[in-house]
């Protein structure tokens, strides 16, 4: 029974954690950083104010772990988009979309209101493992098309698509810069598939 009873502490204390995250998360959807503040999430949760402490040493240690929480969701949708792709080009232009995709869903809002917090210097390493973990399925696809630089290429195909990111959320047409940003990296991905012109490296 006391073995029972420490799990059920246990689970519930997992739940009422990622309970906290996700409150965090959905105000940093739908404002800026400024809005998560421990008040805040534990009205959101129903928690008192002072048991939020309970699971977060300070905001800072909070917003970390909205970052390290958003990141696998991300990488799944678009791994999950690549994986119906037939073939490798196929699978570029799908890492293209399933990224403008989460764009339009708001998703990318926590990244965007993080950037300019108080604390994101704070957040830069869990920002950066982010990145680098969303960027892997391209370099992935970009490996198989015989790339000699896969990592390179596709840091700089990412350029495209945070471009393609800053029009959507300027008000441009999602279509419209989706079909472009898709069409521009596919291009590109296309032109290093073919041999170099003499005299050039």
């Amino acid at each position: 029974m006391p073995k029972i009873r420490a799990a059920s502490v246990a689970d519930h204390r997992a739940q009422q954690r990622a309970a906290l995250v996700a409150a965090a998360g959905e105000l940093l959807r739908e404002g800026d950083a400024s809005a998560v503040t421990f008040a805040a999430v534990a009205a959101r949760t129903g928690l008192a104010r002072n048991s939020v402490y309970k699971y977060f040493a300070d905001r800072r240690e909070l917003l970390a772990e909205v970052v390290r929480a958003a990141t696998p969701r991300w990488t799944a949708r678009i791994r999950a988009e690549m994986a119906s792709a037939d073939t490798p080009e196929d699978r570029v232009a799908a890492y293209v979309r399933a990224q403008l995709v989460l764009v339009r869903d708001g998703e990318h809002r926590i990244a965007q209101a993080l950037a300019g917090d108080r604390d994101a210097a704070v957040l830069r390493e869990g920002a950066a493992q982010a990145h680098a973990e969303i960027l892997e399925p391209l370099v992935t696809a970009l490996a198989e098309l015989g790339d000699d630089a896969p990592r390179r290429t596709a840091q700089l195909l990412q350029g495209f698509v945070n471009a393609a990111t800053t029009a959507v959320e300027s008000g441009d047409d999602f279509t419209a810069v989706t079909e472009r940003a898709v069409r521009l990296t596919t291009a590109a991905v296309s032109a290093l598939a073919q041999p170099p012109p003499p005299g050039t490296s």
